[in-house]
């Protein structure tokens, strides 16, 4: 019998070969490559990866329950990222890690982490909002048949990609209108396949889901949209919460809002929920906000 083709890699077999670092030394990491084309690298791909190399120095029995990470300078998407993890501490209950991502010498990405031992304690969470589910809502398939001539060019190559994210947009309008709305929207999301049971595995695919819409969310109320030629977007900063074990393979409403913009800097939030409304997760992100006018020029 003639020998059996491997089965084509998917975007998300390519994001978790990303995720999986080789290690260097003690506490040292070598990041692959992420997606080739791009202009620099994706900052969810940075956060999952300095996840990864602060969980691969904590031991067992410690979960990640907060990160918050820094973008310095743009990551070369040509090049693979060294991390590099400093250990804090290691205390009775919390572990603390710091993560420098290095490029060319140079760093490119700051993080800190902390890991929690659980324990029992008091319990509250805020409410789920009342959102359709993701089955009623339209795949990026729908998306492309039925809104191709509505959509922005950029939006229409955006979602006519396969991505390792599945996501589906509760309310598309802001799509198709320049109308200034309120900076809020509700996302599903979930791996675009099955993960592994590693819950690092699942915390950093998370993170890497975390960045795609946040920061756009304050667009909304200025009638922008991510691919506007006179926006310039760039994450600045990023936080995340871990709550409460999930799985990044099942679906998560990811509630985002934007309270303030000021000064070039965007404010972003984010609520991920469970399906059956437990807050697992929140996200906070800063980013650069300008709009640019011909006599613009980048620092």
């Amino acid at each position: 019998m003639p020998p059996t083709e491997p089965a084509p890699q998917t975007a998300l077999d390519a994001l978790l070969t990303t995720l999986d670092l080789e290690p260097l030394e003690d506490n040292l990491f070598r990041g692959p490559r992420g997606i080739e084309g791009w202009q620099r690298v994706f900052g969810g791909q940075v956060l999952g990866q300095a996840l990864v190399a602060a969980a691969r120095t904590v031991d067992a029995g410690r979960e990640l329950h907060s990160l918050h990470g820094y973008f310095l300078l743009a990551g070369d998407p040509s090049r693979p990222i060294i991390y590099d993890v400093e250990r804090i501490r290691d205390g009775g209950s919390f572990t603390t890690r710091r993560v420098k991502g290095i490029q060319h010498g140079r760093a490119i990405f700051s993080m800190s982490s902390s890991f929690h031992k659980l324990e029992e304690g008091f319990e509250h969470q805020a409410e789920m909002p009342a959102v359709p589910p993701p089955e009623e809502l339209p795949n990026p398939k729908d998306i492309i048949s039925n809104l191709i001539d509505a959509l922005p060019a950029a939006m229409r190559s955006y979602w006519s990609r396969e991505r390792p994210i599945d996501m589906r947009v509760a309310d598309l309008s802001r799509y198709l209108t320049r109308d200034k709305k309120s900076p809020v929207q509700h996302i599903w999301i979930r791996a675009n396949g099955r993960l592994p049971d590693d819950p690092v595995v699942h915390q950093a695919v998370l993170a890497y889901a975390s960045d795609f819409t946040l920061l756009d969310t304050a667009l909304i109320a200025h009638g922008k949209l991510l691919f506007d030629a006179d926006v310039q977007l760039a994450s600045l900063d990023h936080g995340i919460w871990f709550h409460r074990p999930a799985r990044a393979d099942e679906w998560l409403l990811y509630v985002q809002d934007s309270p303030s913009a000021f000064g070039a800097r965007g404010f972003c939030r984010g609520s991920i929920f469970s399906r059956d409304g437990v807050l697992v997760a929140s996200v906070v992100q800063e980013g650069l906000m300008r709009q640019r006018t011909s006599a613009f020029v980048p620092n």
